[in-house]
């Protein structure tokens, strides 16, 4: 009787065991990978920017078409844009964000505006469409080199902005530095109206092409874009990979010619404890259906683009469509 009772006891707590252990992976969603859950969340939300600019739209279209294709209920979220954005990712207060490439790569290396505040949670999904580079001036500046810039009033965007690291950075590959001009720091709408009034002479611009404020200007001045010599242009990509070569065609802001130049990119990075199913639905989502972004920035985004210049490592799951896709950086 006793050895029948202790085999009792041993199967019950035996089963018991097992009612715990499952309960316990259904509240956890089940996990593998060193704890990453393979269950697809019920809600992501996507950190945009403000609702003027071109990330909280585009947000919006890649929202709707997550929750039609995944069936996860997803929103766009305003915020202060590509900085704000990382440090909400790490906070974990996010799934999905819209970035710059440089701010990504100085995010992830804790560098410039993240210096000791590294973000270590963060995986690229992919590169969307290029953020330009302008160097703006006027004829009558008489500007028409980098080099012509010493010694001049230019602005440079905030003090800690993405423009003012591309400023620095296109300054360094032609030996100069902020000491080398008159360095001012005013928003783009500032620059181009300064620019106009005379009281400076050129300004760095980091924005999609054309852009609003220097075509307001071109209305009045005859604008000049500060052409990027080729070597100095292949000089900067392999320093900073984050970067891409990028071309201003003839007609923008009424210039005759097209101007040579480079730009960061506007690109989606997910949270790195994302699972790679959930993260490849997401990538699948978007680039297959493209037809359904109704910003016109959507024209731009090609999948066989979606690795160039990325500069952060890629989430396993976005690499997983790419690679079926045969895409690779160029």
């Amino acid at each position: 009787m006793k050895k029948r009772r202790f085999i009792l006891s041993l199967v019950f707590l035996l089963a018991f065991s097992m009612i715990l252990s499952a309960c316990s992976s259904k509240e956890t969603g089940g996990e593998k990978d060193g704890g990453k859950s393979e269950e697809k969340p019920k809600f992501m939300s996507i950190l945009t920017g403000g609702t003027g600019g071109t990330y909280y739209p585009l947000g919006g279209s890649f929202a709707k078409i997550i929750k039609d294709a995944t069936g996860i209920d997803t929103n766009a979220e305003t915020s202060g844009a590509s900085a704000e954005n990382m440090t909400t990712l790490k906070k974990g207060d996010g799934e999905l964000a819209f970035t710059q490439t440089d701010i990504a790569s100085y995010a992830s290396e804790g560098k410039l505006m993240f210096k000791d505040n590294a973000v270590d949670n963060i995986k690229a999904i992919a590169t969307l469409y290029p953020e330009t580079i302008q160097i703006v001036t006027t004829e009558k500046s008489g500007i028409k080199s980098v080099q012509d810039l010493k010694g001049k009033k230019v602005s440079v965007g905030a003090p800690g902005s993405g423009t003012a690291a591309n400023a620095e950075q296109i300054l360094e590959a032609y030996g100069l530095t902020f000491s080398d001009i008159k360095k001012q720091d005013l928003s783009f709408d500032e620059s181009t109206q300064g620019i106009q009034d005379g009281t400076i002479d050129a300004a760095f611009v980091t924005a999609g092409t054309p852009t609003g404020a220097v075509e307001g200007l071109s209305a009045t001045e005859k604008v000049v874009i500060v052409p990027l010599d080729q070597d100095k242009i292949d000089a900067i990509i392999a320093k900073y990979p984050y970067y891409i070569k990028e071309e201003i065609p003839s007609g923008t802001y009424g210039m005759a010619n097209a101007v040579p130049t480079v730009a960061v990119q506007a690109m989606l990075v997910a949270r790195s404890d994302l699972s790679e199913q959930t993260v490849y639905d997401i990538t699948k989502a978007i680039f297959e259906n493209l037809d359904k972004v109704t910003h016109a920035k959507g024209k731009l985004i090609k999948v066989e683009n979606a690795l160039n210049g990325v500069g952060i490592d890629v989430h396993p799951g976005a690499k997983k469509y790419f690679d079926e896709k045969g895409v690779k950086a160029q």
